[in-house]
């Protein structure tokens, strides 16, 4: 990761709303979770891409991810893990290449790093480890 979430103060305050992932031009990018594409195409210049993950409640979770050059197109159905799309030459948003993977829930961004499973957590006592 080159660089990591950093949730905004407010609405309009700065922040970093996403992930920055490193990654080369041409690199190939999967969904991280199943979903529809909502959207495909060009912002300000930079391929973005937008799929909305499916039984995800209402308003439903929205990935995006950028700069990258869709291989898909608004309406088709993604699996996790499958290829979606090529990560565009820049410079864009890093200095060296990346991926910016952001999470949206309605007009509210998230940290799509809770997206990924890390397996069960464990606790551990809080005076060490008992004799067995």
């Amino acid at each position: 990761m080159v660089r990591g979430w950093e949730p905004p103060a407010g609405p309009y305050a700065p922040g970093h709303r996403g992930v920055d992932l490193a990654a080369r031009a041409g690199d190939t990018v999967v969904a991280a979770a199943t979903g529809r594409v909502s959207f495909a195409g060009r912002v300000a210049g930079r391929g973005v891409l937008v799929i909305e993950l499916a039984g995800s409640g209402a308003p439903p979770l929205r990935t995006t991810y950028e700069p990258v050059r869709a291989l898909v197109a608004k309406g088709d159905e993604v699996v996790a893990g499958r290829p979606v799309g090529l990560l565009e030459a820049g410079p864009f948003h890093c200095a060296e290449g990346c991926l910016h993977w952001g999470l949206r829930r309605g007009e509210a961004y998230l940290n799509p790093l809770s997206l990924l499973r890390r397996g069960p957590s464990r606790l551990l006592p809080v005076f060490g480890v008992p004799e067995p």
